[in-house]
Protein backbone atom coordinates (compact mmCIF):
# COMPACT_ATOMS: atom_id res chain seq x y z
CA UNK A 1 0.00 0.00 0.00
CA UNK A 2 1.46 3.59 -1.03
CA UNK A 3 2.48 6.35 1.47
CA UNK A 4 0.06 8.72 -0.67
CA UNK A 5 -2.92 6.28 -0.11
CA UNK A 6 -2.32 5.85 3.39
CA UNK A 7 -1.84 9.38 4.24
CA UNK A 8 -5.34 10.02 2.48
CA UNK A 9 -7.01 7.24 4.88
CA UNK A 10 -5.03 8.35 7.99
CA UNK A 11 -7.08 11.85 6.71
CA UNK A 12 -10.43 10.29 6.67
CA UNK A 13 -9.69 8.76 10.15
CA UNK A 14 -8.28 12.43 11.61
CA UNK A 15 -11.66 13.61 10.15
CA UNK A 16 -14.18 11.25 11.59
CA UNK A 17 -12.94 11.62 15.13
CA UNK A 18 -13.22 15.11 15.04
CA UNK A 19 -16.20 14.94 13.61
CA UNK A 20 -16.76 12.92 17.00
CA UNK A 21 -15.35 15.37 18.97
CA UNK A 22 -17.17 18.25 17.69
CA UNK A 23 -20.80 16.24 18.38
CA UNK A 24 -19.78 15.50 21.68
CA UNK A 25 -18.78 19.19 22.66
CA UNK A 26 -21.77 20.31 21.50
CA UNK A 27 -23.76 17.83 23.52
CA UNK A 28 -21.92 18.93 26.92
CA UNK A 29 -22.45 22.57 26.09
CA UNK A 30 -26.20 21.87 25.48
CA UNK A 31 -26.45 19.48 28.67
CA UNK A 32 -24.66 22.58 31.03
CA UNK A 33 -27.17 25.27 29.44
CA UNK A 34 -30.19 22.70 29.79
CA UNK A 35 -29.19 22.25 33.23
CA UNK A 36 -28.24 25.95 33.77
CA UNK A 37 -31.45 27.02 32.24
CA UNK A 38 -33.83 23.77 33.67
CA UNK A 39 -34.38 23.54 30.24
CA UNK A 40 -36.20 20.09 29.57
CA UNK A 41 -36.49 20.57 25.60
CA UNK A 42 -32.99 20.95 24.91
CA UNK A 43 -32.16 18.23 27.61
CA UNK A 44 -34.19 16.04 25.50
CA UNK A 45 -31.97 17.10 22.51
CA UNK A 46 -28.69 15.87 24.61
CA UNK A 47 -30.16 12.49 25.10
CA UNK A 48 -31.23 11.96 21.83
CA UNK A 49 -28.17 13.20 20.18
CA UNK A 50 -26.32 10.41 22.27
CA UNK A 51 -26.80 7.78 18.99
CA UNK A 52 -25.13 10.04 16.66
CA UNK A 53 -22.05 10.30 18.76
CA UNK A 54 -22.41 5.65 19.35
CA UNK A 55 -22.72 5.22 16.05
CA UNK A 56 -19.71 7.39 15.04
CA UNK A 57 -17.16 5.97 17.71
CA UNK A 58 -18.80 2.39 15.38
CA UNK A 59 -17.53 3.66 12.05
CA UNK A 60 -14.10 5.04 13.78
CA UNK A 61 -13.63 1.47 15.48
CA UNK A 62 -14.30 0.17 12.12
CA UNK A 63 -12.25 1.83 9.98
CA UNK A 64 -9.15 1.90 12.46
CA UNK A 65 -9.85 -1.87 12.31
CA UNK A 66 -9.58 -2.06 8.75
CA UNK A 67 -6.24 0.04 8.82
CA UNK A 68 -4.91 -2.41 10.96
CA UNK A 69 -5.77 -5.42 9.02
CA UNK A 70 -4.98 -4.28 5.65
CA UNK A 71 -2.24 -1.29 5.67
CA UNK A 72 0.53 -2.54 8.14
CA UNK A 73 0.79 0.54 9.92
CA UNK A 74 3.88 1.47 11.59
CA UNK A 75 5.94 4.03 13.69
CA UNK A 76 3.59 7.13 14.01
CA UNK A 77 0.99 5.70 11.44
CA UNK A 78 0.35 3.02 14.28
CA UNK A 79 0.54 5.22 16.73
CA UNK A 80 -2.10 7.81 15.55
CA UNK A 81 -4.49 5.00 14.42
CA UNK A 82 -4.42 3.58 18.27
CA UNK A 83 -4.67 6.71 19.64
CA UNK A 84 -7.82 7.59 17.74
CA UNK A 85 -9.34 4.30 18.52
CA UNK A 86 -8.47 5.24 22.63
CA UNK A 87 -10.18 9.04 21.81
CA UNK A 88 -13.16 7.68 20.46
CA UNK A 89 -13.72 5.02 23.60
CA UNK A 90 -13.20 8.49 25.59
CA UNK A 91 -15.60 10.84 23.39
CA UNK A 92 -18.42 8.03 23.38
CA UNK A 93 -18.03 7.95 27.50
CA UNK A 94 -18.43 11.70 27.24
CA UNK A 95 -21.27 12.01 25.26
CA UNK A 96 -22.76 9.53 27.79
CA UNK A 97 -22.03 11.44 30.56
CA UNK A 98 -23.46 14.46 29.05
CA UNK A 99 -26.83 12.93 28.75
CA UNK A 100 -26.82 11.51 32.17
CA UNK A 101 -26.47 15.25 32.82
CA UNK A 102 -29.51 15.91 30.57
CA UNK A 103 -31.63 13.11 32.14
CA UNK A 104 -30.68 14.66 35.59
CA UNK A 105 -32.19 17.88 34.36
CA UNK A 106 -35.38 16.69 33.60
CA UNK A 107 -35.81 15.36 36.83
CA UNK A 108 -34.54 17.81 38.85
CA UNK A 109 -36.85 20.46 36.49
CA UNK A 110 -39.54 18.96 38.06
CA UNK A 111 -38.86 20.97 41.81
CA UNK A 112 -37.99 24.46 42.71
CA UNK A 113 -34.00 24.93 42.34
CA UNK A 114 -31.17 24.81 45.01
CA UNK A 115 -28.51 28.15 46.24
CA UNK A 116 -25.81 26.09 44.75
CA UNK A 117 -27.18 25.33 41.03
CA UNK A 118 -24.63 28.13 39.87
CA UNK A 119 -21.63 26.72 41.39
CA UNK A 120 -22.21 23.58 39.47
CA UNK A 121 -22.96 25.05 36.01
CA UNK A 122 -19.35 26.98 36.61
CA UNK A 123 -17.17 24.01 37.43
CA UNK A 124 -19.19 22.64 34.35
CA UNK A 125 -18.24 25.12 31.65
CA UNK A 126 -14.55 24.55 33.28
CA UNK A 127 -14.53 20.81 32.31
CA UNK A 128 -16.20 21.83 29.07
CA UNK A 129 -13.01 24.51 28.08
CA UNK A 130 -10.53 21.40 28.98
CA UNK A 131 -12.18 19.36 26.56
CA UNK A 132 -12.43 22.32 24.01
CA UNK A 133 -8.80 22.58 24.66
CA UNK A 134 -8.36 19.25 24.03
CA UNK A 135 -10.06 18.79 20.65
CA UNK A 136 -7.15 21.75 19.71
CA UNK A 137 -4.80 19.69 20.80
CA UNK A 138 -5.58 16.69 18.85
CA UNK A 139 -6.74 18.53 15.69
CA UNK A 140 -2.99 20.08 15.65
CA UNK A 141 -1.09 17.46 17.41
CA UNK A 142 0.11 19.90 19.97
CA UNK A 143 1.25 18.36 22.71
CA UNK A 144 1.84 22.02 24.22
CA UNK A 145 -2.14 22.36 24.91
CA UNK A 146 -2.25 18.91 25.17
CA UNK A 147 -0.45 18.99 28.98
CA UNK A 148 -2.45 22.33 30.08
CA UNK A 149 -5.37 20.21 29.43
CA UNK A 150 -3.54 17.79 31.72
CA UNK A 151 -3.03 20.62 34.34
CA UNK A 152 -6.60 21.89 34.28
CA UNK A 153 -7.96 18.59 35.41
CA UNK A 154 -6.84 19.31 39.02
CA UNK A 155 -8.93 22.81 38.98
CA UNK A 156 -12.25 20.27 38.13
CA UNK A 157 -11.25 17.61 40.45
CA UNK A 158 -10.54 20.21 43.60
CA UNK A 159 -13.91 21.85 42.54
CA UNK A 160 -15.62 18.53 42.40
CA UNK A 161 -14.57 18.21 46.04
CA UNK A 162 -15.77 21.38 47.24
CA UNK A 163 -18.97 21.10 45.69
CA UNK A 164 -19.65 17.75 46.96
CA UNK A 165 -19.13 18.44 50.94
CA UNK A 166 -20.81 21.67 50.44
CA UNK A 167 -23.90 19.67 49.25
CA UNK A 168 -23.33 16.94 51.80
CA UNK A 169 -23.40 19.36 54.69
CA UNK A 170 -26.34 21.32 52.88
CA UNK A 171 -28.51 17.99 52.84
CA UNK A 172 -27.88 18.09 56.58
CA UNK A 173 -29.72 21.20 57.46
CA UNK A 174 -32.49 20.76 54.36
CA UNK A 175 -33.81 16.98 54.77
CA UNK A 176 -36.43 17.82 51.71
CA UNK A 177 -33.94 18.56 49.65
CA UNK A 178 -31.81 15.78 49.88
CA UNK A 179 -33.23 13.67 46.68
CA UNK A 180 -32.36 16.78 44.64
CA UNK A 181 -29.02 17.15 46.48
CA UNK A 182 -28.31 13.79 45.64
CA UNK A 183 -29.01 14.02 41.95
CA UNK A 184 -26.59 17.38 42.25
CA UNK A 185 -23.86 15.16 43.51
CA UNK A 186 -24.35 13.09 40.24
CA UNK A 187 -23.57 16.05 38.32
CA UNK A 188 -20.74 16.53 39.79
CA UNK A 189 -19.29 13.20 39.25
CA UNK A 190 -20.29 13.49 35.81
CA UNK A 191 -18.39 16.61 35.07
CA UNK A 192 -15.62 15.46 37.33
CA UNK A 193 -15.45 12.50 34.59
CA UNK A 194 -15.73 14.79 31.70
CA UNK A 195 -12.89 16.34 32.58
CA UNK A 196 -10.87 12.91 33.24
CA UNK A 197 -12.05 12.03 29.98
CA UNK A 198 -10.68 15.52 28.39
CA UNK A 199 -7.38 14.61 30.07
CA UNK A 200 -7.30 11.15 28.58
CA UNK A 201 -8.17 12.52 25.13
CA UNK A 202 -4.81 15.08 26.07
CA UNK A 203 -2.35 12.32 27.15
CA UNK A 204 -3.09 10.38 23.61
CA UNK A 205 -2.45 13.35 21.62
CA UNK A 206 1.01 13.33 23.29
CA UNK A 207 1.39 9.54 22.59
CA UNK A 208 0.16 10.03 19.11
CA UNK A 209 2.76 12.97 18.24
CA UNK A 210 5.76 12.08 20.17
CA UNK A 211 5.31 7.78 21.20
CA UNK A 212 5.67 8.98 24.98
CA UNK A 213 2.84 7.68 27.67
CA UNK A 214 1.92 10.36 30.44
CA UNK A 215 -0.71 8.77 31.35
CA UNK A 216 -0.89 9.36 35.49
CA UNK A 217 1.71 11.61 35.11
CA UNK A 218 0.84 14.54 34.06
CA UNK A 219 3.63 15.76 32.35
CA UNK A 220 5.94 16.49 29.38
CA UNK A 221 9.66 17.29 28.78
CA UNK A 222 10.60 17.10 24.75
CA UNK A 223 13.96 18.86 25.55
Amino acid sequence: MSHTHLSREREQLKMLVLEMMSKTTESVRHSLEAFSEMDTDKAQDVIDADNDINELEVSVDEKCLRLLALEGPVAGDLRFILGCMRVSVDLERIGDEAANIAQDTVVLSLKPGLDFYQRLTVMGYKALDMLKLAGRAFSRENTDEAVQVCKMDNEVDELNSKMIKHVIGYMADHTPAIERAVRCINVARRIERIGDLATNIAENTVFISQGVNIKHYCRFDNR
